[in-house]
C-alpha cells in the first residue's frame, strides 16, 4: 500500500469533501475549515478538516468556537497528526479544547480482507432494523464502553428511520443477551466505508467476536462495491485489525470544546 497516496485520497474524500454523517447534518467549508453542524445537540458536531497556517490558525479556531457556542453545542476538532500548523494541538488547548485519547486511522482494501464469519458457539448475529434492535445495540455499547449510550441511540434511530441505506448495524447475541454491536457507514461518492463500534462485553472478550464482526462488515462493504474500509482504532482493536490486514496511516486525536457531558459513543 502506498501510504501517502491512500492518505491523500482519504483526506480528499472523507475530510475536504466530507459527507454529512446523519439526517439533517450540514457540512460546510468556511475558509480553510470544513465543519459539520448536526441537526441537534445529540448529533456529532465538529471540524473534520482544516488547512491552516501559523497566521490563520488562531482566528479560524475562534470562529469555530463562536459558531458552535452560539448554538449551545459541544463540538470536536478532529485533529490528525499530519495537520498543520505543527503546533495546532497546542493552539487548540490554549483556546480551551480538551484532548481525548488518540486513535489510529487504519485502512484496508476490502478485497484483501477475510469475509468468513466465525462466531463462538451460542452466539448469533442480529441485524438492527427497528427500535428493539437499536435498544439492544445501545445496551451492548454501554456494557462494552462503560458510557451512557442515549446520544448514540438517538443518532442511530434517526439514521435508521431517515437514511436506512447509509448504514448497516448488527448485534452479536449470546442467547438473549447483547454482547457486542457494530455498524458500517457508507458514504456516497467515496471509495471508503467506515467501521464504528465493535466493543465487546468484558466477559466475552478474547473469543473472536470482534474479528467476526469485522468480517461481516467487510462482506457488506464488498457487496456495496466499496474499495476501502476505514476505522479509527483504539489501542485494544489496533492489533486485531493489523492481523486482519489493516494498515496504520496516521493518528487522530479528538479535541473537545464545551461543558462536561456524557461523551457520544461513536
Amino acid at each position: 500500500m502506498d501510504h501517502q497516496a491512500v492518505l491523500a485520497v482519504f483526506d480528499q474524500q472523507m475530510r475536504r469533501d466530507a459527507p454529512p454523517d446523519g439526517p439533517g447534518a450540514r457540512v460546510e467549508r468556511i475558509g480553510d475549515v470544513v465543519r459539520q453542524t448536526g441537526a441537534d445537540g445529540a448529533a456529532w458536531n465538529g471540524v473534520v478538516w482544516s488547512g491552516l497556517g501559523p497566521d490563520t490558525a488562531d482566528a479560524a479556531i475562534a470562529e469555530q468556537v463562536r459558531h458552535f457556542s452560539a448554538l449551545g453545542r459541544e463540538f470536536e476538532w478532529k485533529l490528525y497528526a499530519h495537520d498543520r500548523p505543527a503546533d495546532l494541538a497546542d493552539r487548540l488547548r490554549m483556546a480551551g479544547f480538551s484532548p481525548e485519547p488518540p486513535e489510529t486511522l487504519m485502512v484496508a482494501e476490502v478485497a484483501d480482507l477475510p469475509t468468513e464469519v466465525e462466531l463462538p458457539e451460542g452466539v448469533r448475529l442480529l441485524p438492527v432494523t427497528d427500535v428493539a434492535g437499536v435498544d439492544l445495540m445501545t445496551s451492548a455499547h454501554e456494557e462494552a464502553f462503560g458510557k451512557d449510550g442515549s446520544r448514540l441511540r438517538h443518532r442511530i434511530l434517526a439514521r435508521l428511520t431517515q437514511e436506512p441505506d447509509s448504514m448497516a448495524a448488527v448485534v452479536a447475541m449470546a442467547g438473549e443477551v447483547p454482547v457486542c454491536a457494530a455498524r458500517t457507514e457508507f458514504h456516497p461518492a467515496s471509495d471508503f466505508a467506515s467501521l464504528w463500534g465493535g466493543g465487546t462485553a468484558p466477559a466475552w472478550r478474547g473469543r473472536g467476536i470482534y474479528r467476526a464482526l469485522v468480517a461481516h462488515r467487510a462482506r457488506l462493504a464488498a457487496d456495496r462495491g466499496c474499495r476501502w474500509l476505514q476505522v479509527d482504532a483504539s489501542d485494544d482493536s489496533r492489533p486485531i485489525l493489523q492481523r486482519l490486514g489493516f494498515t496504520a496511516l496516521t493518528t487522530t486525536t479528538p479535541h473537545v470544546y464545551g461543558p462536561p457531558r456524557p461523551r457520544l459513543i461513536r
